[in-house]
């Protein structure tokens, strides 16, 4: 006999509909699976035997043919369990089918019976309902994950019995709703905040005004002047998400299996800082089995990097690429895969291996040679590609014990949604939603200068020796500081702050 049941796969960011044929004939008793399945899916078949037993059904010694059709698409994991199992349970008459033309399901068997939960269920299911599926069946620990996509039926199970019983109209599953306004909102409470820093002004505002306009941005100082402390309270200043950006985030972090427990929508930009042993497909993405990377998983966020010159040097140089085009495109025999990695950079490094080269008050024993080869771990192409870099010096004891209150996470994130506001009212007809988005082209239209502004960028430019990138970058960020004060604009004002965020250029004393 023969049947056929549909279910879902996964292909990057995207889900598609596989169906799940089954063929139970007379012969030698076999159990073959054909579709272009990986390991995990090869080994359902001791998965599905085993289940299909213990929860109380015939497993037929007969020759079996299962289909995972496309059979030119790769299918990997183990979401196929359960509808291979209903599709031999259905082949032996032992389920009925006939009315779940318009279903999928989705779930991992253990050996009893049971249904695990399975990754990326969020975009399979926007792809299920694409594609005019009605209900879904999945284990029930997805199942606040599903019900985040409106006008698809979730029907959450714990054992392979709930959906036989189900289907031969036994006894039902109730279906699972979700208060989708309750699961987003703008849950804008941090454990950090920017009140905690003391002192620092120059190296806050230069932190707003890389959360202003989404620019990449660098810190340079000795140890303990809390440079990762500032980093870490990045994300309290950006604006708050909208329900689109939660939802491509959530399906990243669904696709890589990182998606908290109880936490079916991310809410809060997030916040990545890997070590800095980190391997070149963990940042980036890949693996045998492709995966999202870090700077995949800080979408919409923000990707820190401390002690950035203690990064493997071929690890930093694959950033380039995509920092550059906001994406991150992995190639393989089977599939090339695209993820999303549109993220806001920040990096922190000592000024020497000593970390005392900027500390006044304190000996550097680093060479001149030491300092050049320290800081030249990080080519010039990726510096290229921070937007601003700035000095970070350390505390005086006066700053630190004093009772001045430091201005609120809250307040400066005002500030930061009006100038975003701007530049999303701005840019509204090309698709982009931050000034540091803007195109050579772009630039040329949006980032325009007098005389007077032409003049002293050109002088700039010859002192500073910058490249055609880092020229734009300046632009980029005056643009940001003028929406920032409101300004139709960029004035002298602007420029001059945006070119001191240079500080780190091929020229600069610190290199020689």
């Amino acid at each position: 006999m023969l049947s056929k049941i549909k279910s879902l796969g996964l292909k990057g960011m995207d889900g598609y509909v596989v169906l799940v044929e089954t063929d139970i004939s007379n012969g030698l008793p076999t159990f073959d699976m054909v579709g272009l399945g990986d390991t995990a899916v090869k080994e359902s078949k001791e998965r599905v035997r085993a289940a299909i037993k213990n929860a109380g059904f015939k497993f037929h010694v007969n020759k079996i043919t299962v289909n995972l059709a496309p059979a030119d698409k790769r299918k990997e994991g183990s979401a196929f369990d359960l509808p291979i199992a209903l599709g031999i349970l259905a082949a032996t008459g032992q389920v009925k089918l006939s009315n779940t033309g318009n279903s999928a399901f989705l779930g991992e068997l253990s050996l009893d019976g049971g249904i695990k939960p399975v990754k990326g269920i969020l975009p399979m299911t926007i792809s299920a309902k694409e594609n005019g599926i009605e209900n879904i069946f999945l284990p029930v620990e997805n199942a606040d994950e599903a019900a985040i996509v409106s006008g698809i039926n979730v029907y959450p199970a714990k054992t392979i019995n709930d959906v036989v019983n189900h289907l031969n109209g036994i006894e039902s599953i109730e279906k699972y709703d979700r208060d989708k306004d309750n699961i987003f909102k703008y849950n804008i409470s941090y454990d950090v905040d920017f009140s905690d820093v003391k002192g620092q002004q120059a190296v806050k505002r230069a932190l707003e005004v890389a959360a202003s306009g989404g620019h990449n941005l660098i810190m340079v100082g000795g140890p303990g002047c809390g440079k990762t402390m500032m980093a870490r309270r990045l994300p309290t200043i950006l604006p708050s998400m909208t329900f689109e950006e939660a939802l491509e985030v959530t399906k990243i972090y669904s696709i890589a299996g990182v998606l908290p427990e109880r936490t079916p929508l991310i809410t809060q930009r997030p916040f990545r800082a890997p070590h800095y042993t980190i391997s070149s497909a963990s940042l980036i993405g890949g693996g045998r089995i492709p995966k999202p990377g870090e700077i995949s998983l800080a979408h919409y966020g923000v990707l820190f990097l401390d002690e950035l010159p203690e990064f493997n040097k071929n690890v930093l140089e694959a950033l380039r690429q995509p920092l550059e085009d906001g994406i991150v495109t992995i190639s393989r025999v089977n599939a090339t895969l695209t993820y999303p990695a549109r993220t806001t950079l920040i990096c922190a490094a000592n000024p020497c291996k000593c970390g005392n080269y900027l500390e006044p008050s304190k000996e550097c024993t680093c060479t001149p040679k030491d300092i050049q080869q320290y800081f030249g771990k990080i080519s010039g192409p990726l510096m290229d590609r921070i937007d601003i870099h700035i000095e970070v010096s350390s505390v005086s004891y006066k700053e630190l014990n004093s009772k001045e209150e430091s201005e609120k996470s809250e307040d400066i994130r005002k500030r930061v949604n009006r100038a975003r506001k701007i530049q999303q009212e701005r840019y509204k007809d090309i698709n982009i939603y931050s000034n540091a988005e803007l195109s050579h082209s772009m630039i040329k239209k949006y980032c325009k200068l007098d005389d007077k502004c032409k003049s002293i960028l050109e002088n700039a430019f010859e002192k500073l020796g910058l490249s055609a990138r880092a020229h734009g970058k300046i632009l980029k960020v005056a643009r940001t500081i003028a929406d920032m004060e409101e300004s139709e604009d960029i004035k002298v004002n602007h420029l001059l702050e945006a070119i001191q965020y240079r500080s780190l250029d091929r020229n600069n004393d610190i290199y020689t």
